[in-house]
């Protein structure tokens, strides 16, 4: 089965984007056809780069990029769950992007956006020429939440609205297609 990383952009105390992943990941897993891996940009804890040759080259100096570079490696797709940010996405997700090169390259990548009016939209606008810059696959249908506290329990807990996890498979199901072209490809077929 192929492995699709789902990556919570958002660091900041009182984020809602761990609570919004966590529904992302339910919703993968229930699939079954892939497996779903839950990478927390917080957990990851990358400072701000600080390798001294560029990423491309591969000759990373550092334990911590070391591991990022195995983690992200080991992916077949990513969905990145953002916010927006002054009509963008997060400096922790931009670094964590810039950290890496080959590791990127070729593999697709779904978006789930959160926020208020736009829903995040802005901010995944912002990711694709980022992300066209190391040849990755931006995923077009992708899951975009407007109003995202209206849609939180007491508890903190992401309640998705009608006709999200539509979208939500939707989305997982074009990653998965995506890797099995990559995956054709590479095999000349």
């Amino acid at each position: 089965m192929p492995l699709i990383q789902v990556v919570v952009a958002s660091t900041r105390e009182g984020r809602i984007g761990r609570s919004v992943a966590d529904w992302v990941v339910e919703v993968g897993r229930a699939r079954g056809s892939a497996e779903i891996e839950l990478v927390d940009l917080k957990d990851v804890a990358l400072p701000m780069f600080d390798e001294a040759r560029h990423p491309r080259l591969g000759q990373y100096a550092h334990e911590h990029t070391k591991r990022w570079s195995a983690g992200v490696a080991r992916a077949d797709g990513f969905v990145f769950v953002t916010p927006e940010y002054n009509h963008s996405f997060p400096a922790s997700l931009k670094n964590a992007i810039d950290y890496l090169h080959n590791e990127w390259q070729f593999k697709p990548v779904g978006f789930v956006s959160y926020g208020g009016v736009a829903a995040g939209t802005r901010a995944v606008q912002a990711l694709k020429p980022v992300l066209a810059a190391l040849q990755m696959v931006p995923v077009l249908e992708g899951v975009a939440i407007p109003f995202v506290h209206a849609s939180l329990g007491a508890d903190g807990r992401f309640n998705a609205p009608d006709g999200l996890a539509d979208a939500a498979r939707l989305m997982f199901e074009r990653t998965e297609f995506w890797i099995g072209r990559q995956a054709s490809l590479y095999n000349g077929r």
